[in-house]
């Protein structure tokens, strides 16, 4: 017997049952009879939030100082497999100095809208991108024996309600969109948990989706680590441990623990799954807590400059007309922005990290620059509000008109990227446009650095001719945009997510967020740039562009067949030379066309790619390998994926849009596409995106295969537990309660209404679900729940009864 098993046949069932659940917020249960240890979780997956209160609460301000590294929208901009792997190991580092056995992260959601609010935390618009850098995060966490938590499983693509949202996805969707990331990173790291998702997926919640937990995750893709529910995810404990989930966080006082061992008992629940679960957990718990025994130290200024050089490499160069950046050596330079001297560095939510230092753009620009020069700053804005301030507009105009070149500073302030809160628009605030404006009419010399998550709207580009954008850059960001603008560090950013020129333009505009019930996903496998390129949209920039201080040329393609047969491998070869003047790297980018296909397909889809550094006139050779998965398309009807006879165009480029190269290769394969001509004829909008979106109704259920399911709030149905607060109050019951949680909110926040924390507040009053309550209150128990939802039904004696009751039982 394994360690773990031995254990195991050492515990009584209400010690398994215990061990499924936490011990608070942050620990997992230990069993000191038998020498098992309790292990911590801790928030990611930038940095690490480790509270120094105690676990009966989350408390977002108080936690150790750690690095605060770019967040995941930067570090996919770098396309560097090896640089995140190296965050990953410096990650571990900081887990094994603080005691911490679990990392919650990365976050492997696609970027459905770029509307939602967690977007920063998120890679890319593209799976394969997205499953490639979780990859190398997870690998760099878990080679110094800290494990990760892959989250969240799946499709989490927004954050209005998100608890309680039912995500309706097609089946192609779903695998080739909304699964693949997941399924990269866990084929190819093994993460130590995933941590399921709040939200639905076709009718079921994602902690107690068994095709999702068991069928796909551990059956299909071979997952062996444990599955975790998001804090306070869990509905039906019992019917979520059936179906795969081991560990529900955070812990019920005990509560669903006894709802297991009852199951168990009444034979409801079968005493092997909890077995299974169980040896998971302690399977896990024994080979983290080998990497915690000895105490652990980290170089906060190796990570400091690691921070560093990640930002650098992360910043996309989007425009660079006449070469002017690099800075030149002389003349007066004016920094205009409030964020240049009070940087925006990361988003807001679990992910907010207390750094161990922070730069500035304004301090370290200064120290960078030749004696010939100086850096004149003005404000341009405030950092809060939206008021376009006419003095501080002058004052910036005064400092610019004369200065060789004027940087502004500019992005989104935190109070608009907050886990919780999805955006309601693209817009910069109305003061950073109006500086914009305001600062081109004085100098024509003007390069725009942008601060922010996820992609803004630019009504000004044609009037700058430099933008960098910087994303959150983390606690070095500050130093590294100073590298790229004086030329000590040359930008190889490419952006993972496209630029639309407004929101709008977005597939998913018309259904998102949806609401109140369901989010219907109608543009199925028409997500960023596979939409944008198929219907030949314009926008700001497309996916994987970004410039450089040099030039690249590309040639000598070779693909080593002509013709591939079920199970062959295709090698593609190419040459890339830096034909500039300084040295620089570039992200070579692989896609895929599918030319004869009879199934409806993007115009083309990201299968490889690879970063490389070239000297000045260096010219290196590049390969690629491409299996039958990267022609293939999943089949809903059949259960799997398969690639249809045909020819393909294999392309490689600097962008989606910039495509260097093209070969072609015949596949022949034992398996033939039949289409049904009326099937056709319901999707036919998705055989011709440039004409149909948004999609109606009836092809969006011809797709999905059956009958859509009711978006409605029925007036006169009885609200159960799972039923937002805020969608409680057509009763006085639910009034009452929401406007004690509200005042409670307001208490909490006063004074501080506009900051992040405070909005993020007062957005989960309204939508967290009954149940969830339990998750923000150490007193309360499902009785009393149970009390309080039947008064909110109009059954108030009753109510009021049960929760007296429980009331004295506890």
């Amino acid at each position: 017997m394994t360690q773990a098993k031995d254990l195991l046949a050492r515990m009584t069932l209400a010690e398994k049952a215990a061990l499924c659940s936490g011990r608070d917020f942050w620990h997992l249960k230990g069993i000191e009879r038998l020498g098992i240890p309790s292990i911590m979780l801790t928030d990611g997956p930038h940095g690490l939030r480790k509270q120094t209160v105690g676990g009966e609460r989350i408390d977002l301000h108080a936690s150790v100082p750690a690095t605060c590294f770019p967040t995941a929208a930067a570090l996919a901009a770098t396309w560097n497999r090896d640089l995140v792997y190296r965050v990953g190991e410096a990650l571990a580092e900081e887990c094994l100095a603080e005691k911490v056995a679990v990392l919650l992260g990365p976050g492997a959601n696609i970027k459905r809208s770029p509307l939602c609010g967690r977007n920063f935390e998120y890679f890319s618009e593209d799976p394969y991108l997205t499953g490639e850098m979780a990859k190398a995060h997870i690998r760099g966490v878990q080679s110094k024996g800290i494990g990760t938590a892959l989250k969240h499983y799946a499709a989490n693509n927004q954050e209005s309600r998100r608890m309680s949202i039912d995500a309706i996805i097609d089946e192609r969707a779903l695998r080739e969109i909304y699964l693949t990331g997941f399924e990269i990173a866990v084929r190819g790291a093994q993460p130590a948990a995933v941590m399921c998702a709040y939200n639905r997926v076709n009718g079921s919640y994602c902690s107690e989706h068994r095709r999702l937990l068991t069928e796909i995750l551990r059956d299909e893709w071979g997952y062996a680590g444990v599955v975790v529910s998001d804090w306070g995810a869990v509905n039906q404990r019992v019917t979520g441990l059936a179906a795969g989930l081991d560990l529900e966080m955070p812990g019920s006082r005990g509560q669903t623990d006894a709802l297991l061992v009852k199951a168990i008992e009444a034979g409801e629940l079968d005493e092997m799954d909890l077995d299974r679960a169980v040896e998971r957990l302690l399977t896990l718990t024994l080979r983290l807590t080998g990497a915690l025994t000895e105490d652990a130290s980290y170089d906060r200024d190796a990570h400091h400059a690691l921070a560093r050089q990640v930002a650098g490499e992360a910043a996309v160069l989007l425009k660079n007309e006449g070469g002017i950046l690099p800075l030149a050596a002389v003349g007066p330079i004016a920094l205009i922005g409030a964020f240049a001297r009070t940087p925006r560095y990361q988003g807001a939510g679990s992910s907010q990290i207390r750094p161990t230092r922070l730069e500035n753009l304004c301090d370290e620009l200064a120290k960078l620059v030749g004696r010939e020069q100086t850096v004149v700053y003005a404000d341009g804005y405030r950092l809060r509000g939206d008021t376009v301030d006419q003095a501080v507009l002058a004052e910036a105009c005064r400092v610019a008109a004369p200065a060789a070149v004027a940087i502004v500073c500019l992005g989104l302030p935190d109070s608009c990227e907050v886990e919780g809160v999805d955006r309601a628009h693209m817009r910069l605030p109305r003061s950073h446009d109006a500086l914009v404006a305001a600062v081109a009419g004085v100098n024509p010399n003007v390069v725009v650095v942008l601060s922010n998550g996820s992609p803004v709207e630019m009504p000004w580009e044609d009037r700058v001719k430099g933008i960098l954008e910087a994303y959150l850059g983390g606690q070095a960001g500050g130093g590294a945009i100073a590298d790229i603008l004086t030329g000590r560090v040359n930008p190889s950013g490419k952006l993972a997510e496209t630029f639309p020129l407004h929101a709008e333009d977005n597939p998913s505009y018309a259904s998102f967020p949806g609401g109140p019930k369901t989010v219907e996903y109608r543009e199925s496998v028409y997500v960023g740039y596979r939409y944008y390129d198929s219907a030949q949209r314009a926008v700001r920039f497309p996916f994987g562009h970004g410039l450089s201080y040099t030039t690249f040329q590309y040639g000598h393609l070779a693909l080593s067949a002509a013709h591939m047969e079920d199970g062959d491998l295709l090698t593609v070869d190419a040459r890339v030379k830096n034909a500039g003047p300084v040295a620089g790297a570039e992200t070579v980018q692989l896609y895929v066309r599918d030319v004869e296909a009879s199934v409806f397909r993007p115009d083309k889809e990201l299968k490889g790619f690879l970063k490389i550094s070239l000297e000045p006139g260096e010219e290196r050779g590049i390969r690629f390998e491409l299996e039958q998965r990267a022609f293939a398309f999943y089949d809903a009807n059949a259960g799997g994926w398969r690639v249809e006879p045909g020819e393909f165009e294999v392309l490689i480029g600097a962008s989606s849009r910039d495509i260097r190269l093209s070969g072609a290769v015949k596949v022949t394969s034992t398996w033939q596409v039949v289409v049904d001509p009326l099937q056709r004829r319901d999707l036919q909008p998705y055989h011709a995106p440039a004409t149909s979106f948004p999609i109606a109704r009836p092809a969006f259920e011809a797709l999905y295969g059956r009958t859509l399911p009711s978006n409605d709030l029925a007036k006169g149905d009885e609200h159960t537990l799972n039923t937002p607060i805020g969608d409680m109050t057509d009763t006085i019951a639910g009034r009452l309660l929401y406007r004690l949680i509200q005042r409670k909110i307001g208490k909490m926040t006063q004074g501080r209404h506009d900051e992040p924390m405070s909005i993020m507040l007062k957005r989960i009053a309204e939508e967290l679900p009954l149940r969830g309550m339990m998750m923000s209150s150490g007193r309360l128990t499902h009785g009393m729940l149970d009390g309080v939802l039947m008064m909110i039904n109009g059954r108030a004696w009753r109510g009021m009864r049960k929760l007296l009751m429980e009331l004295w039982h506890t």
